[in-house]
C-alpha cells in the first residue's frame, strides 16, 4: 500500500511540475494545450470509443471464449502504439528542405510491429490453449464441455 501512495505521489508531483512549466510558457501555449486536451476528448469520446465498442460486439460474436483474452491483448497493445505513432505515420512535421526530418518508412515499421503482435498473439494463444487441453481433457466425445 505504501508503494502505490507514493506512486501516486509521485505521479502528482509529475503533473503539478508539467502545469507549473506549461504556466510559465506563456498564455499561447496554455490555449494550444487545452485545445489539444479537448481535441483528445472529442476524439476519443466521438470517434474511438463507439469504433471500440462495435468492434467488441462484433468480436463477441465470432470468436471463441479462448481467443478473446489473447485478441483484448493485442488490441490495447497494437491501438497503443498506433495512437503513439499517429504523428510519424502522418508525417507531421516533415519538410521537404529537410530530408532527416523523419527519413524512415514508418507505415512499413508500424505494419511489422502489427503482425509480429498478431503473429504472437496468436502463438501464445496456441500455447496455452493446447497446454489447458493437455492439463483437463474434455469428455470422452472430445468436445468441450457444455457451457464453454
Amino acid at each position: 500500500m505504501a508503494a502505490r501512495l507514493a506512486l501516486g505521489a509521485l505521479g502528482v508531483l509529475a503533473g503539478l511540475y508539467g502545469a507549473v512549466r506549461l504556466l510559465q510558457t506563456g498564455t499561447d501555449n496554455v490555449t494550444a494545450a487545452l485545445w489539444w486536451v479537448a481535441g483528445g476528448v472529442v476524439v476519443h469520446d466521438g470517434l474511438l470509443a463507439p469504433v471500440v465498442v462495435v468492434l467488441t460486439v462484433l468480436a463477441l460474436r465470432v470468436l471463441p471464449a479462448a481467443a478473446r483474452p489473447w485478441t483484448a491483448a493485442a488490441a490495447v497493445v497494437v491501438g497503443t502504439v498506433t495512437v503513439t505513432a499517429i504523428p510519424v505515420l502522418g508525417r507531421f512535421g516533415a519538410r521537404p528542405d529537410n530530408p532527416t526530418l523523419l527519413p524512415r518508412d514508418y507505415v512499413r515499421n508500424w505494419l511489422i510491429v502489427v503482425a509480429l503482435v498478431v503473429v504472437g498473439t496468436a502463438l501464445l494463444a496456441l500455447v496455452r490453449t493446447a497446454r489447458e487441453r493437455r492439463v483437463s481433457p474434455g469428455p470422452s466425445t472430445g468436445r468441450p464441455p457444455r457451457g464453454r
